[in-house]
């Protein structure tokens, strides 16, 4: 009976040994990391989306949550993009992001900026309708320079 309890210990020790080294390996893959940040603000800009185009009623929180998506990727995106990784990892990244990397910088703080103000400023469905699709655009001014059709 002892034996049992030692061998699911040891088991769930490699289990979770293993589930870390996965977690480590993305954490060192830059490509995978912005990746999760862009479908982190797709997947939570769905729902405002839907509220622009009269889909779905207004959701204060769900607008939050997209803007808070932009502003972590605004912030944590600049990081992403060392030299080593223009290729592999299936990535979207036009090379013009390292030969314009301080115009690429600066319009991922606007967009950093325009998710903070926008926290700020868009309390109910109309100041959301002024000022939500002006962020918007900081997600389509980078995308438009900085990113492979596909």
């Amino acid at each position: 009976m002892k034996t049992i309890p030692k061998i699911l210990a040891l088991g769930a020790i490699g289990f979770c040994l293993a589930l870390s080294a996965g977690s480590v390996v993305a954490q060192n893959d830059p490509i995978a990391q912005r990746k999760a940040l862009m479908k982190a603000i797709g997947d939570s800009g769905r729902a405002p989306a839907a509220m622009l185009k009269g889909e779905q009623p207004f959701d204060l929180a769900a607008v939050q949550s997209a803007l808070k998506a932009m502003q972590d990727a605004g912030k944590q995106s600049p990081a992403l993009f060392p030299e080593t990784s223009k290729t592999g990892g299936d990535t979207a990244a036009l090379p013009k992001i390292w030969e314009s990397n301080a115009d690429f910088k600066a319009k991922l703080a606007k967009l950093e900026s325009d998710a903070t103000s926008g926290l700020a400023k868009i309390t109910d469905e109309a100041s959301f309708k002024a000022s939500y699709p002006d962020i918007l655009r900081s997600c389509g001014d980078c995308h438009r320079d900085y990113r492979a059709r596909r």
